[in-house]
Protein backbone atom coordinates (compact mmCIF):
# COMPACT_ATOMS: atom_id res chain seq x y z
CA UNK A 1 0.00 0.00 0.00
CA UNK A 2 1.77 3.61 -1.17
CA UNK A 3 1.63 5.98 1.56
CA UNK A 4 0.67 9.49 1.68
CA UNK A 5 2.03 12.17 4.02
CA UNK A 6 -0.10 15.52 5.13
CA UNK A 7 0.48 18.20 7.60
CA UNK A 8 -0.49 19.18 10.99
CA UNK A 9 -3.66 20.56 9.38
CA UNK A 10 -4.82 17.49 7.88
CA UNK A 11 -3.56 15.53 10.43
CA UNK A 12 -5.45 17.31 13.77
CA UNK A 13 -8.58 17.50 11.01
CA UNK A 14 -8.71 13.28 10.81
CA UNK A 15 -7.96 13.99 14.58
CA UNK A 16 -11.12 15.93 15.34
CA UNK A 17 -13.64 13.32 13.64
CA UNK A 18 -13.58 14.63 10.14
CA UNK A 19 -12.68 12.19 7.15
CA UNK A 20 -11.19 14.93 4.23
CA UNK A 21 -7.65 16.34 3.39
CA UNK A 22 -7.73 18.84 1.13
CA UNK A 23 -4.75 19.32 -1.26
CA UNK A 24 -3.36 21.93 0.40
CA UNK A 25 -2.96 20.10 3.00
CA UNK A 26 -0.71 16.99 1.62
CA UNK A 27 2.87 17.38 1.77
CA UNK A 28 3.56 13.95 0.28
CA UNK A 29 1.70 11.93 -2.31
CA UNK A 30 4.65 9.42 -3.13
CA UNK A 31 3.26 7.04 -5.80
CA UNK A 32 -0.03 7.03 -5.24
CA UNK A 33 -2.44 5.78 -7.80
CA UNK A 34 -5.98 7.45 -8.58
CA UNK A 35 -8.81 5.70 -6.81
CA UNK A 36 -6.52 3.77 -4.74
CA UNK A 37 -6.93 2.82 -1.21
CA UNK A 38 -3.81 4.14 0.63
CA UNK A 39 -1.97 4.59 4.11
CA UNK A 40 -2.30 7.96 5.70
CA UNK A 41 0.63 8.59 7.65
CA UNK A 42 1.61 12.44 9.59
CA UNK A 43 4.36 14.86 9.27
CA UNK A 44 6.05 12.12 11.43
CA UNK A 45 5.67 8.99 9.60
CA UNK A 46 2.71 7.58 11.98
CA UNK A 47 -0.45 6.20 10.68
CA UNK A 48 -3.38 7.97 10.79
CA UNK A 49 -5.24 4.85 8.86
CA UNK A 50 -6.52 4.16 5.12
CA UNK A 51 -7.98 6.45 2.58
CA UNK A 52 -9.18 6.56 -1.22
CA UNK A 53 -6.34 9.35 -2.91
CA UNK A 54 -7.62 11.27 -5.52
CA UNK A 55 -5.43 12.81 -8.49
CA UNK A 56 -7.88 16.01 -9.43
CA UNK A 57 -10.30 16.55 -6.51
CA UNK A 58 -9.44 19.23 -4.34
CA UNK A 59 -10.43 16.63 -1.74
CA UNK A 60 -7.48 14.46 -2.10
CA UNK A 61 -8.14 12.26 0.79
CA UNK A 62 -11.37 10.12 1.67
CA UNK A 63 -11.06 7.99 5.10
CA UNK A 64 -12.09 4.59 4.85
CA UNK A 65 -10.82 3.76 7.94
CA UNK A 66 -8.99 5.17 11.57
CA UNK A 67 -7.14 1.49 10.46
CA UNK A 68 -4.76 -0.03 8.08
CA UNK A 69 -7.01 -2.34 6.02
CA UNK A 70 -7.16 -3.60 2.92
CA UNK A 71 -10.26 -1.68 0.72
CA UNK A 72 -11.15 -5.24 -0.88
CA UNK A 73 -14.44 -6.68 -1.52
CA UNK A 74 -14.74 -7.70 2.48
CA UNK A 75 -14.52 -4.30 3.23
CA UNK A 76 -17.59 -3.00 1.34
CA UNK A 77 -19.53 -6.32 2.41
CA UNK A 78 -19.20 -5.27 6.44
CA UNK A 79 -19.75 -1.70 5.71
CA UNK A 80 -22.63 -2.49 3.50
CA UNK A 81 -24.57 -4.98 6.01
CA UNK A 82 -23.60 -2.55 9.15
CA UNK A 83 -25.87 0.05 6.50
CA UNK A 84 -28.94 -2.00 6.23
CA UNK A 85 -28.78 -3.29 10.00
CA UNK A 86 -29.21 0.80 10.67
CA UNK A 87 -31.76 1.23 8.14
CA UNK A 88 -34.03 -2.14 9.92
CA UNK A 89 -33.90 0.23 13.10
CA UNK A 90 -35.13 3.65 11.45
CA UNK A 91 -36.97 2.77 8.73
CA UNK A 92 -40.74 1.93 9.31
CA UNK A 93 -41.92 -1.67 7.32
CA UNK A 94 -44.64 0.54 5.54
CA UNK A 95 -41.67 1.94 3.33
CA UNK A 96 -39.67 -0.01 1.07
CA UNK A 97 -37.59 2.51 -0.19
CA UNK A 98 -35.05 4.04 1.74
CA UNK A 99 -31.24 5.10 1.24
CA UNK A 100 -29.37 2.86 2.26
CA UNK A 101 -25.42 3.78 1.95
CA UNK A 102 -25.20 8.30 2.50
CA UNK A 103 -21.62 8.49 2.17
CA UNK A 104 -19.77 9.69 4.69
CA UNK A 105 -22.61 8.91 6.86
CA UNK A 106 -21.75 5.61 6.37
CA UNK A 107 -18.09 5.75 6.67
CA UNK A 108 -17.94 5.04 3.03
CA UNK A 109 -17.46 8.71 1.39
CA UNK A 110 -18.34 9.24 -2.18
CA UNK A 111 -21.16 6.18 -2.38
CA UNK A 112 -24.78 6.73 -2.54
CA UNK A 113 -26.88 3.32 -2.70
CA UNK A 114 -30.87 3.87 -2.49
CA UNK A 115 -32.72 0.67 -2.61
CA UNK A 116 -36.36 0.90 -4.29
CA UNK A 117 -37.73 -2.41 -2.81
CA UNK A 118 -35.56 -5.28 -4.74
CA UNK A 119 -33.70 -2.55 -6.83
CA UNK A 120 -30.87 -0.52 -6.22
CA UNK A 121 -29.19 2.36 -7.89
CA UNK A 122 -25.67 3.66 -6.80
CA UNK A 123 -23.28 6.68 -7.27
CA UNK A 124 -19.98 6.31 -7.04
CA UNK A 125 -18.98 10.10 -6.73
CA UNK A 126 -15.51 10.03 -5.74
CA UNK A 127 -12.40 7.78 -7.98
CA UNK A 128 -11.81 5.66 -5.22
CA UNK A 129 -16.06 4.62 -5.17
CA UNK A 130 -15.76 4.89 -9.04
CA UNK A 131 -12.77 2.50 -8.69
CA UNK A 132 -14.78 0.15 -5.95
CA UNK A 133 -17.69 -0.41 -7.90
CA UNK A 134 -17.13 -4.06 -9.00
CA UNK A 135 -16.59 -4.41 -4.96
CA UNK A 136 -19.90 -2.81 -4.22
CA UNK A 137 -22.08 -4.99 -6.90
CA UNK A 138 -20.77 -7.82 -5.90
CA UNK A 139 -21.73 -7.06 -2.22
CA UNK A 140 -25.33 -5.64 -3.45
CA UNK A 141 -25.64 -9.02 -5.28
CA UNK A 142 -24.64 -10.99 -1.97
CA UNK A 143 -26.29 -9.51 0.57
CA UNK A 144 -29.23 -8.56 -1.33
CA UNK A 145 -30.11 -11.03 -4.15
CA UNK A 146 -31.33 -7.70 -6.47
CA UNK A 147 -32.88 -7.84 -9.65
CA UNK A 148 -31.17 -4.94 -10.95
CA UNK A 149 -28.51 -2.04 -10.09
CA UNK A 150 -28.56 0.98 -11.79
CA UNK A 151 -25.26 3.00 -11.52
CA UNK A 152 -26.18 6.61 -12.12
CA UNK A 153 -22.95 8.01 -12.41
CA UNK A 154 -24.24 11.27 -14.24
CA UNK A 155 -24.04 13.70 -11.11
CA UNK A 156 -22.15 16.61 -11.98
CA UNK A 157 -19.68 16.49 -9.03
CA UNK A 158 -18.03 13.15 -10.84
CA UNK A 159 -16.72 16.14 -13.05
CA UNK A 160 -14.10 17.32 -9.95
CA UNK A 161 -12.87 13.61 -9.99
CA UNK A 162 -11.89 13.84 -14.09
CA UNK A 163 -15.31 11.43 -14.11
CA UNK A 164 -17.21 10.96 -17.08
CA UNK A 165 -21.29 11.19 -16.56
CA UNK A 166 -22.80 7.67 -17.53
CA UNK A 167 -25.66 5.94 -16.73
CA UNK A 168 -25.89 2.26 -16.62
CA UNK A 169 -27.64 -1.10 -15.47
CA UNK A 170 -24.81 -2.63 -13.78
CA UNK A 171 -26.80 -6.19 -12.95
CA UNK A 172 -30.17 -7.56 -13.12
CA UNK A 173 -32.92 -5.87 -15.63
CA UNK A 174 -34.68 -2.78 -14.39
CA UNK A 175 -38.11 -1.62 -15.45
CA UNK A 176 -38.92 1.85 -16.92
CA UNK A 177 -40.65 2.32 -14.15
CA UNK A 178 -40.00 0.39 -10.37
CA UNK A 179 -42.60 0.41 -7.58
CA UNK A 180 -42.37 0.46 -4.00
CA UNK A 181 -43.59 1.55 -0.75
CA UNK A 182 -43.46 4.77 0.53
CA UNK A 183 -45.01 5.76 4.42
CA UNK A 184 -47.44 2.73 2.89
CA UNK A 185 -48.34 4.64 -0.24
CA UNK A 186 -47.88 3.05 -3.88
CA UNK A 187 -45.63 4.57 -5.87
CA UNK A 188 -43.14 4.10 -8.78
CA UNK A 189 -40.35 5.68 -10.02
CA UNK A 190 -37.89 6.05 -13.44
CA UNK A 191 -34.85 4.56 -11.98
CA UNK A 192 -32.63 5.33 -14.97
CA UNK A 193 -33.78 9.14 -16.06
CA UNK A 194 -35.47 10.12 -12.71
CA UNK A 195 -34.33 12.94 -10.85
CA UNK A 196 -31.13 11.85 -8.24
CA UNK A 197 -31.95 7.98 -8.45
CA UNK A 198 -35.01 8.18 -9.17
CA UNK A 199 -36.85 10.49 -6.42
CA UNK A 200 -35.98 11.99 -3.62
CA UNK A 201 -36.01 10.05 -0.27
CA UNK A 202 -34.77 12.70 2.64
CA UNK A 203 -38.30 14.18 3.08
CA UNK A 204 -39.62 10.63 3.93
CA UNK A 205 -40.35 11.72 7.45
CA UNK A 206 -40.91 15.58 6.99
CA UNK A 207 -43.79 14.43 4.42
CA UNK A 208 -45.44 13.31 7.30
CA UNK A 209 -44.81 15.63 9.76
CA UNK A 210 -46.34 17.86 7.21
CA UNK A 211 -49.47 15.76 6.87
CA UNK A 212 -50.39 15.98 10.57
CA UNK A 213 -50.57 19.68 10.15
CA UNK A 214 -51.81 20.42 7.37
CA UNK A 215 -55.07 21.71 6.29
CA UNK A 216 -58.15 23.09 4.53
CA UNK A 217 -56.23 24.44 0.46
CA UNK A 218 -52.80 23.56 0.33
CA UNK A 219 -50.26 24.78 -2.41
CA UNK A 220 -47.29 22.45 -2.83
CA UNK A 221 -44.26 24.62 -4.32
CA UNK A 222 -41.20 22.85 -6.56
CA UNK A 223 -42.96 19.34 -6.13
CA UNK A 224 -40.97 17.30 -7.95
CA UNK A 225 -42.95 13.89 -8.49
CA UNK A 226 -45.41 15.35 -6.29
CA UNK A 227 -44.11 13.76 -2.51
CA UNK A 228 -45.32 16.64 -0.22
CA UNK A 229 -48.61 17.08 -2.47
CA UNK A 230 -49.54 12.84 -1.98
CA UNK A 231 -49.24 13.11 2.11
CA UNK A 232 -51.02 16.29 1.97
CA UNK A 233 -54.31 15.37 0.03
CA UNK A 234 -55.24 12.82 3.20
CA UNK A 235 -55.41 16.31 5.38
CA UNK A 236 -56.50 19.20 3.06
CA UNK A 237 -59.46 19.70 1.13
CA UNK A 238 -57.68 20.63 -2.14
CA UNK A 239 -53.85 20.29 -3.13
CA UNK A 240 -52.15 22.78 -5.56
CA UNK A 241 -48.84 21.40 -6.74
CA UNK A 242 -46.35 23.30 -9.00
CA UNK A 243 -43.30 22.22 -10.72
CA UNK A 244 -41.23 23.02 -13.94
CA UNK A 245 -40.40 19.53 -15.07
CA UNK A 246 -43.27 17.66 -17.06
CA UNK A 247 -41.36 14.66 -16.52
CA UNK A 248 -41.12 14.97 -12.80
CA UNK A 249 -45.30 15.99 -12.93
CA UNK A 250 -46.16 12.76 -15.49
CA UNK A 251 -45.02 10.69 -12.64
CA UNK A 252 -46.42 12.47 -9.75
CA UNK A 253 -49.78 12.01 -12.15
CA UNK A 254 -49.31 8.55 -12.10
CA UNK A 255 -48.63 8.06 -8.82
CA UNK A 256 -51.34 10.21 -7.30
CA UNK A 257 -53.63 7.61 -9.98
CA UNK A 258 -52.43 4.82 -8.35
CA UNK A 259 -53.35 5.40 -4.98
CA UNK A 260 -57.02 7.02 -6.40
CA UNK A 261 -56.05 10.34 -4.81
CA UNK A 262 -58.05 12.96 -6.32
CA UNK A 263 -57.68 16.47 -5.05
CA UNK A 264 -54.68 17.43 -6.35
CA UNK A 265 -54.22 20.03 -9.26
CA UNK A 266 -50.54 19.28 -10.52
CA UNK A 267 -49.68 22.71 -12.30
CA UNK A 268 -46.34 22.82 -14.60
CA UNK A 269 -45.44 26.68 -13.91
CA UNK A 270 -42.41 28.81 -12.40
CA UNK A 271 -42.44 28.37 -9.10
CA UNK A 272 -41.64 32.45 -8.36
CA UNK A 273 -44.25 33.49 -11.21
CA UNK A 274 -47.57 31.45 -9.72
CA UNK A 275 -46.51 33.00 -6.31
CA UNK A 276 -46.20 36.52 -7.52
CA UNK A 277 -49.68 35.98 -9.43
CA UNK A 278 -51.21 34.76 -6.50
CA UNK A 279 -50.34 37.78 -4.69
CA UNK A 280 -51.42 40.34 -6.91
CA UNK A 281 -54.85 37.94 -7.01
CA UNK A 282 -55.07 38.24 -3.43
CA UNK A 283 -55.14 34.24 -3.17
CA UNK A 284 -55.06 32.69 0.53
CA UNK A 285 -53.79 28.88 1.36
CA UNK A 286 -53.90 27.61 4.93
CA UNK A 287 -51.07 25.43 4.15
CA UNK A 288 -48.10 26.06 1.83
CA UNK A 289 -44.33 24.32 1.31
CA UNK A 290 -41.46 25.41 -0.05
CA UNK A 291 -39.00 22.51 -1.20
CA UNK A 292 -36.77 24.06 -3.64
CA UNK A 293 -33.57 22.85 -5.50
CA UNK A 294 -30.39 23.96 -3.87
CA UNK A 295 -29.82 27.70 -3.99
CA UNK A 296 -26.27 27.49 -2.74
CA UNK A 297 -24.16 25.27 -4.53
CA UNK A 298 -21.00 26.76 -2.98
CA UNK A 299 -20.05 28.93 -0.20
CA UNK A 300 -19.30 31.86 -2.61
CA UNK A 301 -22.97 31.55 -3.67
CA UNK A 302 -24.84 31.83 0.03
CA UNK A 303 -25.82 34.90 0.41
CA UNK A 304 -27.34 35.09 -3.25
CA UNK A 305 -28.83 32.09 -1.99
CA UNK A 306 -30.66 33.71 1.32
CA UNK A 307 -31.75 35.97 -0.88
CA UNK A 308 -33.60 33.60 -2.92
CA UNK A 309 -34.90 32.03 0.48
CA UNK A 310 -36.31 34.94 1.89
CA UNK A 311 -37.87 36.21 -1.60
CA UNK A 312 -40.28 33.08 -1.83
CA UNK A 313 -40.98 32.74 1.86
CA UNK A 314 -42.10 36.19 1.39
CA UNK A 315 -44.23 35.68 -0.95
CA UNK A 316 -45.57 32.38 0.87
CA UNK A 317 -46.47 34.52 4.01
CA UNK A 318 -48.51 36.89 1.99
CA UNK A 319 -50.74 34.78 0.99
CA UNK A 320 -50.92 32.43 3.89
CA UNK A 321 -54.21 32.60 5.96
CA UNK A 322 -54.38 33.51 9.61
CA UNK A 323 -53.50 30.44 10.94
CA UNK A 324 -51.86 29.06 8.54
CA UNK A 325 -49.03 26.46 7.79
CA UNK A 326 -45.73 26.90 6.10
CA UNK A 327 -43.30 24.57 5.86
CA UNK A 328 -40.11 26.02 4.63
CA UNK A 329 -37.17 23.94 3.18
CA UNK A 330 -33.38 24.39 2.41
CA UNK A 331 -30.92 21.46 0.95
CA UNK A 332 -28.24 23.46 0.78
CA UNK A 333 -25.57 22.41 2.75
CA UNK A 334 -23.69 25.67 2.67
CA UNK A 335 -27.19 27.14 4.50
CA UNK A 336 -27.20 26.34 7.98
CA UNK A 337 -30.59 26.07 10.28
CA UNK A 338 -29.99 29.04 11.80
CA UNK A 339 -29.64 30.52 8.09
CA UNK A 340 -32.89 29.49 7.37
CA UNK A 341 -34.55 30.28 10.84
CA UNK A 342 -33.23 34.01 10.37
CA UNK A 343 -34.18 34.12 6.63
CA UNK A 344 -37.64 33.00 7.98
CA UNK A 345 -37.77 35.62 10.94
CA UNK A 346 -36.84 38.20 8.12
CA UNK A 347 -39.70 37.45 5.84
CA UNK A 348 -42.24 36.97 8.22
CA UNK A 349 -41.23 40.83 9.82
CA UNK A 350 -41.36 42.30 6.18
CA UNK A 351 -44.91 40.33 5.52
CA UNK A 352 -46.28 41.79 9.14
CA UNK A 353 -46.69 38.20 10.31
CA UNK A 354 -45.86 36.06 13.50
CA UNK A 355 -44.82 32.92 12.83
CA UNK A 356 -44.60 30.04 15.98
CA UNK A 357 -42.24 27.28 15.23
CA UNK A 358 -43.65 23.64 15.16
CA UNK A 359 -40.92 21.80 14.66
CA UNK A 360 -37.51 21.95 13.06
CA UNK A 361 -36.66 18.81 10.95
CA UNK A 362 -33.65 17.81 9.20
CA UNK A 363 -32.85 14.85 6.66
CA UNK A 364 -34.80 10.78 7.50
CA UNK A 365 -32.79 8.99 9.68
CA UNK A 366 -31.83 7.02 6.41
CA UNK A 367 -29.24 9.58 5.06
CA UNK A 368 -27.43 9.94 9.04
CA UNK A 369 -25.76 12.94 10.15
CA UNK A 370 -22.32 12.61 12.03
CA UNK A 371 -21.73 14.80 14.70
CA UNK A 372 -18.02 16.02 13.34
CA UNK A 373 -18.97 15.95 9.99
CA UNK A 374 -21.46 19.39 9.22
CA UNK A 375 -21.73 18.26 5.57
CA UNK A 376 -23.53 15.09 6.13
CA UNK A 377 -26.26 17.44 7.46
CA UNK A 378 -27.45 19.02 4.37
CA UNK A 379 -31.65 19.41 4.53
CA UNK A 380 -33.16 21.63 6.65
CA UNK A 381 -37.02 21.68 7.33
CA UNK A 382 -39.12 24.15 9.36
CA UNK A 383 -42.71 23.58 9.79
CA UNK A 384 -43.77 27.24 11.11
CA UNK A 385 -47.82 28.44 11.48
CA UNK A 386 -48.83 31.84 11.99
CA UNK A 387 -49.93 33.18 15.11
Amino acid sequence: MHSVRVNRKGADRLRSGHPWIFTSDVIDRGEAQPGEAVKVVDPRGESLGTAHFSSTSQITLRMLSRNVIEAGGAFFLDRIRAAEAHRKLVVPGDSSAYRLTHGEGDLLPGLVIDRYENFFVMQTLSQGMDKAQPHIVNALKELFQPQGIVARNDAAVRKHESLTSETAIVHGEVPARAGFRLNGLQLEADLVHGQKTGIFLDQRENYQAAARYARGRALDCFTSTGGFALHLAKSCETVEAIDSSPLALEVAQSNAARNKIENIRWKGADVFDILSNYSRMRAHFDTIVLDPPAFAKSRNTVDAALRGYKDINLRALRLLAPGGLLVTCSCSHHVSEADLLGVAAEAALDAGRTLRVLERRAQAQDHPILLTVPETHYLKCLILQVV
